[in-house]
Order: structure tokens, then C-alpha cells, then sequence
């Protein structure tokens, strides 16, 4: 016992400084150290220690993180609903400004040229392939493919500026 306090006494400030480290208050700090070296009695007993140093840091370490976890440290706080945004709210907004996209998509698609107005309804509205879209339309598929490619950049543009 003897032996095991002047070797813990060589590490008392790593031990105190440890236990400052997590509970930030000095005197919960200087218990801690008490506690520590009366764990050490047990502990040595249990563990073969080839570094004291590093495993008196772990003990250390473990022991602050222990007691934090306790219920009595943990702080709870009163709900208050006020703080809390709405969600009916914010799901009102994203419909609104979904349906503010679709109506410039709409008056955007009016601006095109009839062609592209064509291609781009089949293609993105109505989901059909550029070999439907040919068959349909008796269109030549190069011209089928850059009809699609052209009414988009368009209505892209249109978007942006509306």
C-alpha cells in the first residue's frame, strides 16, 4: 500500500489534470483523485500493469467518463414547443413553390416552338422513349433527339428568366 502511494503520488497532477479535463471543476476534480486511488486496490489486483503511466491515464479517463454517464449528471430540459418551427408550415411553403414551378414550366412550354413543345411532352410528361416518340410523330430519330435536346435548353432558359 505503501509502495502504491508513492507511485501514485509521482502521477497525482496527470490524474487531477485528467479529471479537470472532463468535469471542469476543481473540486469535483480533487475527489476524483481520491476515488481513483481507492479503485487502484482493486484494480492492480485484477490487471498485470507493464505501463502505469498510460494505465493509470485509461483508469483515470474511464472513471471521469463513468461518472458523467450517471443519471444524476444528466440534464434534461424543458420542452417548449414555441421553439419548435412548425412542420405543417414548412410543407405549405414546398407545395407552394412547387406549384409556383409548375405554373412557369406551363408558360414556359407555350413559349416553344410547337415541335419542341411536341417532343418534350412525350419525352418528360407522357415518359415515352425516343423510339416511340418516332413512331409517333414520323419524325427521323437524329431529329426526334435534338428536338428533345433543343426544347430543353430552352425551357431551361425560359425557367430562369420567369
Amino acid at each position: 500500500m505503501s509502495v502504491l502511494g508513492e507511485l501514485y503520488q509521482r502521477y497525482m497532477e496527470l490524474v487531477y489534470g485528467v479529471c479537470l479535463k472532463y468535469f471542469k471543476e476543481p473540486e469535483r476534480s480533487k475527489d476524483a483523485v481520491m476515488q481513483i486511488f481507492e479503485e487502484l486496490v482493486s484494480k492492480l489486483k485484477k490487471h498485470e500493469v507493464d505501463n502505469f503511466k498510460g494505465w493509470l491515464h485509461q483508469v483515470a479517463k474511464n472513471h471521469c467518463l463513468m461518472q458523467l454517464r450517471t443519471p444524476k449528471n444528466m440534464k434534461t430540459v424543458e420542452f417548449q414547443p414555441e421553439l419548435v418551427q412548425s412542420g405543417e408550415e414548412m410543407h405549405l411553403n414546398g407545395v407552394l413553390e412547387k406549384e409556383d414551378s409548375f405554373k412557369r414550366m406551363e408558360y414556359c412550354l407555350g413559349t416553344l416552338a410547337e415541335d419542341q413543345r411536341e417532343a418534350i411532352s412525350l419525352f418528360y410528361l407522357e415518359s415515352k422513349c425516343y423510339n416511340e416518340i418516332v413512331e409517333l410523330t414520323g419524325r427521323d430519330w437524329n431529329q426526334v433527339r435534338s428536338l428533345i435536346q433543343n426544347g430543353r435548353r430552352n425551357l431551361k432558359i425560359c425557367m430562369e428568366r420567369v
